[in-house]
């Protein structure tokens, strides 16, 4: 993917408010902030298991919640820190999930690649490749079902996009016309193999055409360009017209996962995106249009850096689960539908 995004000039006229401009700013920075203390504490053994890092890719999160409302649904991969927060969880509940703590959002029990919470619309992150691409199409199918007018917006990674159940599940959301906005976040790598190394068709928006799935290429470290084309996807779901994909080109500016070495690519690409940073490109919106003071900037930036710190503080504090705890939430007791048959 070359570096096609440009530096939006923020002179033009804005279609968004300047409370939009501060929570995307704020939302993003403390992705980004608790991002970056996540690789210093897994660095420090803090805790253990997989952990893959979202630093680079906040605009599409942030774009993302902008343009869905309460009661849609979120799904996604194991990288997934940032969902949840750009939902609403207060980070202190993924940070003790990440140390495996009782009061983590999937009690512990999920660490880095299983966040989850239906309370915000967040039906997990999953950590078998492509997985969740069937079962977002299967939450909107129950959406469909119970005629909610609710729209699912099912995101992976350009590697699973690889997978075979992509397919079929495009097939099935088509013709049945569900209510699933699809979500490639793009960051051109898959592990470390670019998309040019594992497909002739580097356009992605061929395999949602292919179904006749109307798709679209997205600008993925602008906010803005998230927000529009995710406000187009969702109307057309809501309306009963079907699904939408979207190739959101983004990137990540650190390695796959924390044990990466990113030897595939070089410092000057990195470089390169980096200067077209989403965080920088909000923050230059606001400045330029006096949205805020540099006064109040710090206040936000000491907002974030404190609900880090409460967070860590948090998560450190809190117990582990117990023994018992392996035998708890495995299995439904009951469920509705069999009750009537009994």
């Amino acid at each position: 993917m070359a570096i096609a995004a440009k530096k939006a000039s923020s002179k033009t006229k804005l279609k968004h408010s300047k409370a939009q401009y501060l929570k995307w700013y704020e939302d993003m920075l403390l992705m980004r902030k608790f991002e970056e203390k996540t690789g210093q504490l897994y660095i420090q053994q803090k805790f253990g298991g997989f952990c893959h890092l979202y630093i680079g890719q906040e605009a599409i999160v942030a774009g993302t919640v902008s343009a869905t409302r309460k009661g849609d649904k979120h799904i996604t991969a194991y990288r997934d820190h940032a969902h949840p927060i750009g939902l609403g969880m207060h980070p202190k509940y993924v940070m003790a999930e990440l140390y495996g703590r009782t009061t983590g959002c999937s009690k512990g029990k999920g660490g880095s690649m299983h966040m989850f919470d239906t309370s915000i619309g967040l039906w997990g992150g999953h950590g078998i490749v492509g997985a969740q691409i069937p079962m977002g199409a299967g939450i909107a199918f129950a959406e469909k079902y119970n005629k909610t007018k609710n729209v699912v917006v099912t995101s992976f990674g350009d590697g699973a996009a690889r997978q075979g159940a992509l397919h079929e599940t495009f097939n099935m959301a088509m013709m049945w016309k569900l209510p699933v906005v699809f979500v490639i976040e793009n960051n051109n790598y898959a592990m470390g193999t670019s998309v040019e190394r594992t497909t002739n068709v580097t356009d992605m928006t061929k395999m949602g055409l292919s179904y006749d799935m109307p798709s679209e290429t997205v600008d993925g470290m602008s906010c803005e360009a998230v927000h529009a084309a995710m406000e187009r996807a969702v109307a057309r779901a809501r309306k009963g017209d079907g699904p939408t994909l979207l190739n959101i080109e983004t990137y990540r500016y650190k390695g796959h996962s924390m044990s990466d070495p990113q030897k595939y690519r070089s410092k000057e690409e990195v470089e390169g995106y980096m200067e077209i940073d989403p965080i920088s490109q909000v923050l230059k919106t606001i400045k330029e249009n006096k949205f805020a003071t540099e006064k109040e900037l710090e206040i936000i930036d000491k907002k974030v850096k404190d609900l880090v710190a409460e967070s860590i503080k948090f998560a450190e504090e809190s117990p582990y689960p117990d023994g018992d705890e392996l035998y708890e939430d495995v299995y439904k007791e009951e469920y509705p539908f069999l009750i009537e048959y009994k």
